[in-house]
């Protein structure tokens, strides 16, 4: 789950073409997952299943390993824009 600094690494990993993880700051376990530093938390998954849901797909993923940083805000990504999770 990337933090709010990442907006402009999400912006890259989102790109269709092109080279995904340019000016990514990441790193790969020994199992392949791929981890962006300075995320909010990592998920070490694999894939359970897929269930079709309209045009869209819903994934269920079983869960391996797991890394929290609860210091680091989380980017959160509504309305067409990044905003700042705010508690009231």
């Amino acid at each position: 789950m990337l933090a709010e600094s990442h907006d402009l690494a999400c912006r890259t990993l989102s790109l269709k073409e092109g080279d995904r993880f340019a000016g990514v700051d990441w790193e790969a376990s020994s199992g392949g997952a791929v981890f962006v530093r300075g995320s909010t938390a990592w998920l070490d998954c694999s894939v359970y299943s897929e269930v079709p849901a309209g045009d869209h797909a819903i994934v269920l993923l079983t869960i391996h390993g797991l890394r929290a940083e609860p210091e680091a805000p989380p980017l959160v990504f509504h309305g067409s824009r990044f905003r700042r999770l705010a508690a009231l």
